[in-house]
């Protein structure tokens, strides 16, 4: 039995799916392939490239500050900037350099540099704006079709889907997958201007089951509530939860079971609760691991 995990985005949550990994490791469950959008890519592609859960979890408490070097106001003005200019911005209030650079810095060390390279059946999710279509980055190669050449006898043609990208840099794979709109600036590759994957599939599950996987995980998040105290920043991340869930509805309904971890408002870019996020996705796995073990049967 194979067992492949996809992983949504949401932020700084996303360092849940490190304590979710840890938990199935602790009981023996072992994962094959792995999948995520936005910061759900960051855990699959550091994960797939052979770092612990552990040192995941060392990894964002050292970066996030980096990472989420941006306050709410910054982001609200940037959203009221797009929304009231006659010109289209494709800017961000971060280039996201910085994580492109510390991605690639983080998979040399694993003798890694591209997508491909990276052994771990992987794959993670971004969105063309310029085109309006999902893309792909893996180091499966999807076949769509096998075309005999004339019946002559030779090996069939294997014709890869365009949506698939391997022959691209970790770095800029995840970059390009966590570039959420207003705050992180489209990333720029070939001909494609990508932002967050989160927008058209935020929890690939489909595409990891396609990877010749039997049993797939989904770990999404809960959606805080919206009340009176509410401030606009949080009103935007439940708009955007909103969103993702109603997007992910097919991918959901094809997984083998679907794991929600509880954020208690942790923000997009909130810092002060890694050690949260980390120990609810931890815990809430030990929670649900004989329910996860009968699935998994």
């Amino acid at each position: 039995m194979k067992l492949g995990l996809a992983l949504a985005g949401g932020g700084m949550r996303g360092i849940a799916h490190a304590g979710v990994i840890k938990a199935l490791e602790d009981n023996g469950i072992k994962v094959d392939a792995i999948g995520g959008a936005s910061s759900g890519s960051y855990i699959a592609s550091l994960y797939a490239m052979g770092y612990s859960p552990a040192y995941i979890y060392s990894l964002f408490k050292k970066y996030a500050k980096k990472i989420a070097h941006v306050n709410n106001s910054a982001i609200i003005s940037e959203i009221r900037n797009i929304a009231f200019s006659r010109k289209i911005r494709t800017r961000g209030i971060k280039d996201g350099k910085d994580i492109e650079e510390m991605f690639d810095k983080l998979s040399t060390k694993k003798g890694i540099r591209k997508i491909k390279d990276i052994k771990m059946p992987i794959v993670i999710t971004a969105v063309d704006i310029s085109e309006s279509k999902e893309y792909m980055f893996t180091n499966y190669v999807r076949v769509d079709a096998h075309i005999d050449p004339g019946g002559c006898g030779h090996p069939p043609l294997q014709i890869q889907n365009s949506h698939y990208i391997s022959d691209i840099s970790v770095g800029k794979a995840v970059r390009a997958s966590s570039s959420f709109p207003a705050v992180i600036a489209p990333c720029e590759y070939e001909s494609h201007m990508f932002c967050d994957g989160g927008m058209l599939n935020n929890v690939p599950v489909i595409d990891v089951k396609e990877m010749g996987m039997d049993k797939i995980i989904a770990v999404i998040f809960d959606s805080d509530t919206v009340n009176d105290k509410s401030n606009a920043m949080d009103i935007m991340m439940k708009t955007v939860d909103i969103m993702c869930n109603k997007i992910s509805e097919e991918n959901l309904s094809i997984s083998d079971y679907t794991l929600t971890i509880p954020s208690d408002g942790t923000g997009l870019l909130d810092i002060s609760k890694i050690d949260f996020c980390y120990k609810s996705g931890y815990n809430t796995t030990i929670e649900k691991i004989e329910e996860i073990k009968k699935v998994l049967k």
